[in-house]
């Protein structure tokens, strides 16, 4: 069995992530093929779509989202994801179960004793006249219901799980502040989500592997899990194990793959990147270890934006005071502080705050 060393899988996930070369595709067809962006800050999907996509421009993704192209709702991992309208439709029912458990495994004591099945049923009901509502509006309209419970975990398991919503615009657009604002995802859309699947069967897991192999593979099914947050995946790869090939990685666990998708040569030069936080490059593993050193794999729990240099996290970056700061990590070389401080500059200009770039000395 082949066995693909580190830089071999960081070759192959940048190639994935269209972080080796940016992308001559539409916006949407981006967001597609990324499975999503994790969009908790709402700004941040503008720059990770930035560092992938040739000539982005930023109000495309505000005009999907005012479109109804893509949504904003919580998704793998409970976490905001940003994803198209047909991904959100097929995807939503799968991750019903996954949902509910996170968030009572957070809010399960103040939930003991509701009824999840009425509470649904009753928060549905409160939306179901179209008035788009903030969760702190939707709990309270409930509260008499179920006085004994807060209504922060009354709003959280109605709207991170129960009841399939989307946050709205203008939360999400290009530069532009505002709070959240939810109504019902069939509603917004127009269309039904689609049903769970019947029992002994998972179509969209098996869908789901596919599409993450090809933004994401070679990987394992520890990092499919970590990456949806859900359970079941393995029976789903074994069910489409005739379709996928197999590696190992240098410490001999398994690593599943599409046969044809970019595995490039370890040597092939990867430019700098500028990553937003939560980028799924680095969260959508379980081991890290391809594109951030162990010592620094808390960087993208902790929000921080970070700096690929040959592939590699090697630098946060922030913007105080108007100024594109670069905090390295490890020493870089004069070239690469010259390419660090052009991306820079790039990134600076996206922000709309002029190209002033400072690269810190380590």
């Amino acid at each position: 069995m082949t066995v693909l060393d580190t830089r071999a899988l960081n070759r192959a996930t940048l190639a994935r992530q269209l972080l080796l070369e940016r992308a001559d595709v539409p916006v949407l067809d981006a967001v597609a093929h990324l499975c999503g962006l994790q969009a908790q800050e709402p700004q941040e999907p503008f720059v990770g779509l930035w560092s992938r996509v040739r000539a982005f421009d930023p109000a495309g993704l505000s005009d999907l989202l005012t479109g109804r192209g893509v949504v904003r709702m919580h998704l793998m991992r409970r976490t905001v994801h940003l994803v198209t309208a047909d991904d959100a439709l097929a995807w939503r029912a799968r991750h019903d179960g996954m949902l509910r458990q996170r968030v009572l495994g957070v809010y399960g004591r103040e939930l003991a004793g509701v009824d999840l099945d009425e509470l649904a049923a009753a928060g549905r009901e409160v939306l179901a006249d179209g008035e788009p509502r903030s969760m702190t509006g939707l709990a309270r309209a409930l509260a008499g219901r179920w006085p004994a419970t807060g209504p922060r975990a009354l709003g959280e398991m109605l709207l991170a799980a129960l009841v399939p919503v989307v946050q709205l615009p203008p939360r999400g657009l290009w530069r532009t502040t505002a709070g959240v604002r939810t109504t019902l995802l069939s509603s917004w859309l127009g269309r039904e989500i689609d049903p769970p699947a019947p029992p002994g069967r998972d179509p969209v897991g098996e869908a789901l592997v596919r599409r993450y192999l090809a933004a994401f593979g070679p990987a394992s099914t520890a990092d499919l899990r970590a990456w949806s947050g859900l359970a079941g995946l393995p029976a789903a790869v074994a069910a489409i194990r005739d379709e996928l090939v197999v590696f190992r990685d240098e410490r001999g666990r398994r690593l599943w793959d599409l046969p044809d998708a970019p595995r490039p040569d370890a040597d092939t030069p990867a430019p700098v990147r500028f990553l937003p936080a939560f980028d799924n490059a680095l969260l959508g593993y379980d081991d890290r270890s391809r594109i951030v050193d162990d010592a620094h794999r808390g960087l993208s729990v902790a929000g921080e934006r970070v700096v690929l240099v040959d592939g590699r996290v090697a630098a946060t970056w922030s913007v105080p005071a108007d100024t594109v700061t670069v905090t390295p990590l490890r020493r870089l070389s004069r070239a690469e502080r010259v390419a660090v401080t052009e991306q820079g500059q790039a990134v600076a200009a996206l922000l709309g705050d002029g190209d002033r770039v400072r690269v810190a000395a380590h």
